[in-house]
């Protein structure tokens, strides 16, 4: 497959909401492939399509247990408070605190168009809400709540 070109903050692309897939089609199954090998060439742990500039509702995450390719998902249930660091491929060199559920329930399709329910707790949780924001043209830095400055800028300030 392709490694795809990453849209950084500041492209009205990452801004616009995605459009719904319609149909599962070979242009799907080829933008989900070109969309893990791009999460997994710049080390992420999720990439959703508006991140390499495709307005359509199809995200990639894998937090170390294999790829998970999600269309049209949709967070049916919430639970709890789950504070932590996000950081973003389209926001780099930044990271800050951000509030999440601790629990979701997602329903999507995947990519034989079989629709499917995935529960995330802890990390895929964060990731599960991080990448649909993404489909919804927003990005972590609009919910962080304290930006984390790494230690070489400290020491720089001093």
């Amino acid at each position: 497959m392709a490694i795809r070109q990453i849209r950084y903050e500041g492209d009205p692309i990452l801004r616009k909401t995605s459009r719904e897939v319609t149909e599962v089609n070979e242009r799907i199954k080829v933008l989900l492939e070109d969309m893990i090998d791009t999460m997994y060439e710049n080390e992420g742990v999720g990439l959703a399509a508006p991140q390499v500039g495709v307005l359509r509702r199809v995200i990639v995450i894998d937090i170390g247990e294999g790829p998970i390719k999600l269309i049209n998902p949709e967070i049916l249930e919430k639970e709890g408070e789950y504070i932590d660091v996000e950081g973003c491929l389209s926001v780099p060199n930044r990271a800050g605190t951000v509030k999440r559920p601790e629990r979701v329930k997602v329903k999507y399709l995947d990519e034989f168009g079989q629709e499917k329910i995935i529960e995330g707790t802890g990390l895929l949780a964060k990731a599960l809400c991080h990448e649909i924001d993404h489909l919804n043209g927003i990005l972590f830095i609009d919910k962080m709540i304290e930006e984390i400055i790494p230690e070489e800028e400290n020491e720089e300030l001093e």
